[in-house]
């Protein structure tokens, strides 16, 4: 074994004790600061993932539009899309908000307008674990809504809807008449912003809604991978012509990515200074243990031990503290993790209510372990730990050894 782990390792053992108090609260430091980072940055990560999950299960993975106008024979252009290799689904579709009335009470939800026959080729919606009453059918003026926007306004599968168009108000000398359609089914997709604000009926009744006689403002498009978007939209793009725009999921919900990367950058940023003054503690030790063994050190120097292998004990005496603060923070992040849900359903026993639908807008914690993400923090840790033991290090291996043994 190398001088300097031998040292290093002694001094980790005291005499009279398996490990010195200064030690384990170094090492408990550490292993909080690094737990605190793993659990946050997983749960960062679960809801990029969710939120791009729930997101990809509702919305079309593109969607083609005209500059100017609507697109006039959505069919036929939909026909064109299908043949595209790696497309699933293809549908014309209107999309407009509206005043929601039933039984009294009113709401402002956004109605998207599809092909029944083409639906279900282009919404998850229409899966049966999405469905929490009812069933999937935009058939003969029925229509589909999110479990919030029911539970607000009270409906149930058989509910009339008056749906009033926004043309109303646009409109001054005309008169459009509410359309009624009936609740199909009830579908919940764990998300509130889909829950609590959308309504899908009939590429009919939206058309009504909107005074758009024929065609459709858009056409949504599923394909096999969303994530090869920019491959599909030059295919798409190259099938439908330049009259018409292209824009991707990504594209879409920019904003809602961008805040989600920025935040977990943030909060990455602001953990690691926890972590650090943790790691403080480390240096607070090699003090110590500096302070010590200074008649040992002068004793090593006196015998010919030079000031890099003295040096270098310290350090690892440093290291051998985070390592072990870094794997077992690691270990408490990874229980905590597998763990959340109960956790999270014990605290409501005390009325605590750690992550409530209405705020972030979903049913449950979500949370990913990332391999790279676990080595970053583990890296980023041991630089600063072994950092902040080269100046105690350095303190140790510049003491003169008679200064040192007369001190002593």
């Amino acid at each position: 074994m190398p001088f300097s782990l031998f040292l290093a390792l002694r001094y980790l053992r005291p005499t009279r004790s398996f490990l010195s108090v200064v030690t384990v609260i170094s090492v408990v430091g550490v292993l909080l600061g690094v737990a605190i980072l793993v659990i946050v940055l997983s749960v960062m990560t679960g809801f990029d993932d969710m939120w791009r999950e729930k997101i990809l299960s509702f919305k079309p993975h593109l969607t083609v539009s005209g500059f100017r106008a609507p697109i006039p024979d959505e069919e036929a252009l939909a026909a064109r899309v299908e043949r595209i290799p790696g497309v699933t689904g293809v549908a014309g579709a209107v999309e407009t908000k509206v005043l929601l009335q039933c039984e009294g009470a009113t709401a402002t939800p956004v109605v998207i307008g599809l092909s029944p026959e083409r639906a279900a080729g282009i919404s998850r919606v229409s899966d049966p674990k999405y469905m929490k009453s009812g069933r999937f059918t935009l058939e003969d003026d029925q229509a589909v809504i999110g479990s919030d926007l029911a539970l607000s306004l009270g409906a149930r599968v058989g509910s009339k809807l008056l749906l009033y168009s926004p043309l109303n108000v646009m409109s001054k000398d005309e008169l459009y008449l509410p359309e009624e359609v009936a609740v199909a089914g009830i579908f919940d997709m764990g998300m509130r912003d889909f829950d609590g604000g959308f309504v899908l009926t009939s590429l009919d009744t939206a058309r009504r809604l909107t005074g758009l006689r024929r065609g459709a403002y858009s056409l949504y498009i599923m394909t096999t991978d969303p994530f090869r978007f920019e491959e599909f939209a030059g295919r798409v793009q190259t099938a439908v012509g330049p009259d018409y725009e292209i824009r991707t999921w990504k594209e879409i919900d920019s904003l809602l990515f961008a805040a989600l990367s920025n935040e977990k950058t943030m909060m990455f940023v602001l953990l690691v200074f926890i972590t650090i003054v943790a790691i403080f503690c480390i240096t607070n030790t090699l003090i110590v243990v500096t302070v010590q063994k200074t008649g040992e050190i002068g004793v090593l120097k006196a015998l010919g031990f030079s000031p890099g292998r003295i040096q270098n004990a310290f350090v690892l005496h440093g290291q051998i503290q985070c390592l072990a603060g870094t794997g077992l923070g690691i270990a408490a992040g990874l229980l905590v993790l597998h763990n959340l849900k109960a956790i999270v359903r014990g605290l409501t026993w005390f009325h605590i209510e750690v992550f409530p639908k209405a705020i972030y807008g979903l049913d449950e914690i979500p949370w990913r372990i990332s391999g790279a993400e676990i080595a970053q923090i583990a890296v980023v840790v041991m630089v600063f730990c072994t950092l902040a033991s080269l100046w105690p290090a350095r303190r140790a291996a510049r003491l003169d050894p008679v200064e040192a043994l007369r001190r002593d």
